[in-house]
């Protein structure tokens, strides 16, 4: 497994060369932020990316994420303009040397919490989902703010949106990825580039807006929409692992045996109900996933991608962005690298 770091630019409050100094770490994990969602990334921009990237003695890994355009979700008209983009986008990153791409297909938010810094047994404050609260929190009417998303969106905007997605069903959405999948995916392979779509986060509806890539039976049709090794997934185990009924480390033996495991999420979640959780410390005591079976899944099946420990908690008086401190995500990656040397090892001596 390659190790690697989310990294959100030169604003970022966690430097590349606090990155560097952590044992094992070889890659990247970063976008452009500066250029509108769904406008093609010029070649330069991302050249420029790579090169502070790599003067810092690291590699641009993976960009997560291609944002995927509202207007290719919902299947508009204008959704040919923006597939065209995004095609120009995949192109140039080729043209930059850029192994992996992460994308989503999830209607409007990305991710969904109820809090950003709930504070943990041990004094760390970490992301909190509670069901009770979110359906609180319609974005429209709802008698609780969105925490950290508020800035998102105008709240005109959000009401187009949502307006636009009235008539959305799970059958309307899987036709509109099926469209992106089968336009995007030829140019991917010609561009040298493994796409990975990253699992709804979590893995259920929220506010009436669907979600459709969820556990096993989602992640067998997403990838046979195109029979290609670039048509994968980013087997996050945090947003698998918040449904109760994902058995993670089996998702990754199965579709990673299967060539389709093209990025690695490691974060682990603590289910606090049927629909509720809390992220935790990597350590699989810590929450519900047991992050040893995930990483000696991965071994099962020679994983030479892509990895990096997703989510941390706010620790050691740590400020920044929530979830993407350095410190917790730096405690996770060690324990990364100390569970694959064990399972390696383990592997080999019974092999002889």
């Amino acid at each position: 497994m390659k190790l690697t770091f989310r990294w959100y630019g030169d604003s970022d409050p966690v430097p590349l060369a606090y990155i560097r100094q952590i044992p094992g770490m070889k890659g990247i994990v970063s976008a452009v932020y500066d250029v509108p969602a769904g406008e093609a990334w010029p070649l330069e921009t991302i050249l420029k990316l790579k090169r502070s990237i790599e003067d810092a003695g690291l590699e641009l890994a993976v960009i997560e994420s291609v944002p995927v355009h509202e207007d290719i979700k919902l299947g508009l008209p204008s959704r040919d303009r923006y597939i065209a983009n995004y095609k120009t986008t995949l192109r140039n990153l080729g043209k930059a040397g850029v192994p992996v791409v992460c994308y989503n297909f999830m209607p409007v938010f990305d991710w969904t919490r109820s809090k950003l810094d709930h504070e943990l047994a041990d004094g760390s404050t970490a992301l909190i989902y509670e069901e009770e609260v979110v359906e609180r929190m319609n974005p429209l009417t709802g008698e609780l703010s969105l925490p950290g998303w508020d800035s998102s969106y105008e709240v005109g905007e959000l009401r187009r949106l949502f307006s636009q997605y009235e008539s959305m069903d799970e059958k309307k959405l899987w036709d509109n990825l099926g469209d992106f999948v089968r336009e995007i995916m030829p140019v991917a392979e010609e561009a040298g580039i493994k796409m990975a779509i990253h699992p709804d986060d979590p893995p259920w509806p929220i506010f009436g807006l669907p979600r459709i890539i969820t556990g096993r039976a989602s992640l067998e049709r997403v990838i046979g929409l195109y029979d290609s090794p670039v048509n994968g997934l980013c087997l996050c185990s945090g947003s698998l692992g918040a449904g109760a009924d994902n058995d993670v480390p089996e998702l990754m033996r199965e579709f990673g045996r299967r060539g389709r495991v093209n990025f690695v999420h490691a974060r682990n979640v603590k289910l606090t109900g049927p629909k509720s959780f809390e992220e935790s410390a990597h350590l699989s005591s810590s929450g519900s996933i047991d992050m040893y079976e995930v990483i000696r899944a991965m071994s099962d099946f020679d994983y030479e991608g892509p990895i990096r420990s997703d989510h941390g908690r706010m620790i050691w008086g740590e400020t920044g962005k929530p979830g993407y401190g350095l410190y917790d995500r730096a405690l996770g990656a060690s324990y990364l690298n100390g569970l694959w040397e064990a399972v390696r090892k383990e592997r080999l001596r019974r092999e002889k």
